[in-house]
């Protein structure tokens, strides 16, 4: 049986207090970026309190189930970068409770609140868009002289194209005023042109009067008696006020409202799979009909009534052959129209095929869309899960809480998972990639990342450690740390400072004898580099020596002995004869050419930074030698008892 602990209440108070704060500030930037799309429809329209507390409200709503994983992650990761930072982790985990019991509770509070984002995307969010959209609709055609721009044509009101050049906010003035009203055809246009204007709705909505002052009215002279005439006269007027009534529906009609319901964003779960199945149906029979159509019309392939194609083609070989006698039958002339009539035919067909293929592809576009929410709204909800899994153990594992290092990573994996999700969701829309891929690749990307940041905080990882990763680069660019001996305030054992010097002459001469027999100047052999084994064992033996006697004299009381300590360089036992330890790699290494290169010329920079060790080395050995014949002689009786004890 489940026994609620006190861990457990501990941790979900953390979790819950900052997971209502980080709520409503993901909220708040949510809805404050989807803000700037309908800037537009806000501004200068006089509308009441009443109206944008609806526009907020709806647009919260919608927005709620977004706002969740990243709450979630956020929330996680201060928790336990706080438990982390203070070190109650470490009492949990001394106490024999392992992270995944740690995250128990937690767990059951994420499933909760995915459940809750999954009824907010399949019950409260269609509802919620449908408003929105209602809303939205019915702001756009409040005060259409306000939507007009400056500065370019507007073609909001049906048959009329309107340019304004400025307009005052205040009075509603439209100042620079050319129309283009079009009445049946584009050789039936009219060009209005006016030096200030107003532009109001009637009552009822349903038009709009427009006030011109100081203006021409150039027009066609559409004539049916002229229809063979070469040039067309045009009227011309010129006034100083006029008033034009032009048909606008400010209100709302059935249209819009079924459209912004079949909208596949204002539809629940079980009405998608419904419409999606009606979808299916009639595009399959739209695509059938075409396909007939197409066959038996625009292909000219004769109706056959039998299921044998063979018996089909053998028809339609007998009639091409037949036409083909009787186009030969025709005189210059008649093939010439017979052709033209043909290619013309061909290319109405081929137009229409190609209307024919538009209409088919909104209608794969439709199902698709369907296809896309409804895999979402589990996509969504699984990402309150996923992102819980990422942010926990990190937090875990980087131990820092507040709102500093925490929001740094909780942008960058949401920017991850919004980049992967917007990009297929695009790919998906325009049938680039697979539905059910476009609408998961962000899980698949972030699913391997959950498991690696749990697995690696339950078992206690440094995965973030820096150190590490700094000393791997310092490795692979031949970046090394000097040495830093000081002097020890207690010293158990004095160093033996006559064997140590006598070690140290016989290390220099090692040296000696090894730069004679090693060429390290000189560049290596790839063969011997990259596809046979062996280290330099000489050398390794010499710094074991070396170090024994570092080690030693690191006791020692004289001050130019411990900074003379410090002189000697730390030395790569292995890097100037192979790139890696392993066999396999060196192999693979050497067939890839650039990286083989790359690797040769670090090895040859390796055996160049060698020997001037060596140089160093024996430098520093008579030094120390030096100061220590140098230190018998001041200290001889001392250095004699040091010497029989």
């Amino acid at each position: 049986m489940l026994r609620i602990k006190k861990l457990d209440i501990f941790i979900a108070k953390q979790f819950g207090l900052l997971f209502f704060g980080t709520f409503f500030i993901c909220q708040f930037v949510l809805m404050m970026q989807f803000l700037w799309r309908y800037v537009d429809e806000l501004i200068g329209k006089g509308l009441s309190l009443e109206v944008l507390a609806q526009f907020f409200w709806y647009m919260g709503l919608m927005l709620m189930p977004q706002a969740f994983p990243l709450a979630i992650l956020l929330s996680s990761l201060i928790t336990f970068g706080n438990l982390g930072e203070s070190s109650e982790l470490t009492a949990i985990k001394a106490a024999g409770i392992s992270l995944m019991q740690a995250f128990r509770s937690l767990i059951v509070i994420v499933i909760f609140i995915s459940c809750c984002s999954f009824y907010f995307q399949n019950v409260i969010g269609p509802e919620a868009n449908k408003s929105f959209g209602r809303l939205l609709l019915s702001m756009k055609q409040t005060s259409p002289e306000l939507e007009i721009p400056e500065g370019i044509f507007y073609d909001g009101i049906p048959n009329c194209n309107l340019y304004v050049q400025k307009k005052d906010l205040e009075t509603g003035k439209l100042y620079g005023i050319m129309i283009y009203r079009i009445n049946g055809s584009y050789e039936n246009a009219a060009i209005i042109l006016a030096d200030s204007g107003m532009l109001q709705s009637t009552e009822e909505k349903k038009h709009l009067v427009l006030n011109l002052y100081s203006g021409e009215w150039f027009e066609n002279m559409s004539s049916q008696d002229m229809a063979g005439s070469a040039s067309v006269p045009y009227r011309r007027e010129t006034f100083s006020s006029k008033r034009i009534v032009l048909d606008f529906d400010g209100g709302f009609s059935m249209a819009d409202v079924t459209g912004i319901s079949a909208d596949a964003r204002s539809k629940g779960l079980t009405k998608i799979l419904h419409d999606l199945d009606s979808l299916r149906c009639f595009n399959d029979s739209v695509g059938q009909a075409g396909y007939r159509e197409a066959k038996y019309r625009e292909l000219y392939l004769p109706k056959v009534e039998k299921k044998d194609s063979l018996i089909a083609l053998e028809q339609a070989e007998v009639t091409g052959k037949r036409l083909d006698s009787l186009y030969a039958q025709l005189k210059d002339e008649k093939k010439v129209s017979v052709v033209g009539r043909a290619l013309s035919e061909v290319q109405m067909a081929e137009r229409e095929l190609e209307m024919r293929a538009l209409y088919t592809s909104d209608l794969g576009r439709n199902v698709r869309r369907h296809e896309l929410e409804a895999y979402y709204k589990f996509t969504l909800s699984f990402s309150c899960l996923l992102f819980f899994f990422i942010g926990a153990p990190l937090g875990a594992i980087i131990r820092k809480g507040g709102l500093g290092v925490p929001v740094i990573i909780s942008v960058m994996v949401f920017i991850i998972y919004y980049i992967f999700d917007n990009s297929g969701y695009r790919m998906a829309r325009i049938n680039a990639w697979t539905v059910w891929f476009g609408r998961m690749i962000s899980t698949f990307v972030l699913a391997p990342i959950a498991i690696f940041f749990t697995y690696k905080a339950n078992k206690d990882s440094t995965v973030f450690n820096i150190d590490v990763y700094r000393n791997a680069l310092f490795t692979m660019l031949g970046i090394r740390t000097k040495r830093h001996l000081v002097m020890k305030k207690v010293i158990i054992n004095d160093p033996d400072y006559l064997t140590d010097a006598q070690r140290l002459g016989e290390i220099s001469e090692e040296i000696t004898t090894y730069a004679q027999e090693h060429h390290l100047i000189k560049a290596p052999s790839p063969i011997k580099v990259f596809f046979r084994p062996g280290d330099d064992q000489c050398i390794r033996e010499i710094n074991e020596k070396l170090e024994e006697v570092i080690e030693d004299l690191s006791n020692a009381k004289d001050r130019v002995v411990i900074n003379e300590l410090n002189h000697y360089p730390i030395i790569a036992t292995h890097a100037h004869t192979r790139p890696f330890r392993q066999k396999w790699l060196n192999i693979v290494t050497g067939l890839i050419l650039p990286l083989g290169l790359f690797f040769y010329l670090r090895m040859w920079r390796f055996r160049l930074r060698l020997l001037r060790d060596l140089r160093v080395i024996k430098r520093t050995n008579e030094s120390i030698i030096k100061r220590i014949r140098e230190m018998e002689k001041t200290n001889t009786p001392q250095m004699g008892d040091e010497t029989q004890q």
